[in-house]
């Protein structure tokens, strides 16, 4: 986790000196590889038990954990030099996972990482970074990303694939609800030290502010990956899944994850009716 922590400090230092809203912009044509390794059995089972899958002795890796393993890599790809968007304050709006067979936490996983465009958001501007997991030169699984920058525009744009502009207080689909979780304060610092992904904004209070939040907020891919457990009950091994985050988390919280019957669309909401998160998924039977 050192280079994760290590690309944190270099965000912070280069992000003043990048202004996204600038015209003609464009995107490394950069492809960051990690070496073909199997996940660690240690880290694994930490991730499991905080994200609530369950820990069979054989079974497949859940589905956003390569993700996780790869997001080193995206974080030394956002925070370098030609990167055009400063990493501080970059806002994880969406995410679609895609695994074209089951990955077994034995198999060597060469992971690559890219940015594929940059898109004008009515917010700001938005890229999408694209994850690759391969195994014996086999794509067996991949992930694509959007990552907003907010800056001033003349709002003429809408979000890719959104004909009108969703507020943060969207209404999510009209989903029963399935579970009730409470969330600690602590949530943050366990996941983040699970993933490490330690971004102030998830650690404590005072780091939160400094951003803008009046408390730490739980990471967005804690949140789908807690989702997708819970999605993972239903019968069929999960093969996609596309997220939309509408709005954070403030910790200590007690949300609610709202489903169909099948398990197929679900949804993350507080008390108060504020929608965190949207999703669906698609199984194999």
């Amino acid at each position: 986790m050192t280079s994760l922590s290590a690309s944190l400090v270099r965000g912070a230092v280069t992000s003043p000196f990048k202004h996204p809203g600038r015209p003609g912009a464009t995107l490394p044509a950069d492809r960051l590889t990690l070496p073909a390794a199997p996940a660690a059995p240690g880290p694994l089972a930490a991730y499991r038990r905080i994200c609530g899958f369950p820990a069979p002795e054989a079974g497949s890796l859940p589905l956003p954990y390569p993700h996780v393993l790869a997001f080193p890599l995206a974080m030394r790809l956002m925070t370098g030099r030609d990167f055009p968007l400063p990493v501080v304050g970059l806002v994880h709006t969406w995410i679609e996972i895609s695994s074209h067979r089951p990955v077994q936490p034995g198999e060597a996983l060469e992971l690559t990482v890219y940015a594929v465009e940059l898109t004008a958001h009515r917010r700001g501007t938005e890229v999408t970074v694209v994850t690759e997991a391969r195994v014996g030169g086999e794509l067996v699984w991949e992930s694509r990303s959007g990552y907003l920058s907010r800056h001033a525009t003349k709002g003429e744009a809408a979000p890719k694939g959104e004909a009108t502009p969703k507020g943060e207080e969207a209404q999510a689909p009209a989903l029963p609800a399935v579970a009730e979780w409470r969330l600690p304060g602590a949530l943050g610092r366990r996941y983040g030290a699970v993933s490490g992904d330690r971004n102030p904004i998830h650690l404590h209070p005072l780091t939160a502010r400094l951003f803008g939040f009046p408390r730490a907020i739980a990471h967005g891919m804690w949140t789908v990956a807690r989702c997708l457990a819970e999605a993972d009950r239903q019968p069929g091994e999960l093969r996609t899944v596309r997220a939309e985050f509408r709005a954070p988390v403030l910790l200590p919280a007690t949300v609610t994850y709202a489903a169909d019957p099948g398990g197929n669309a679900f949804a993350l909401r507080s008390g108060s009716g504020r929608v965190h998160l949207t999703g669906t998924v698609t199984r194999a039977l």
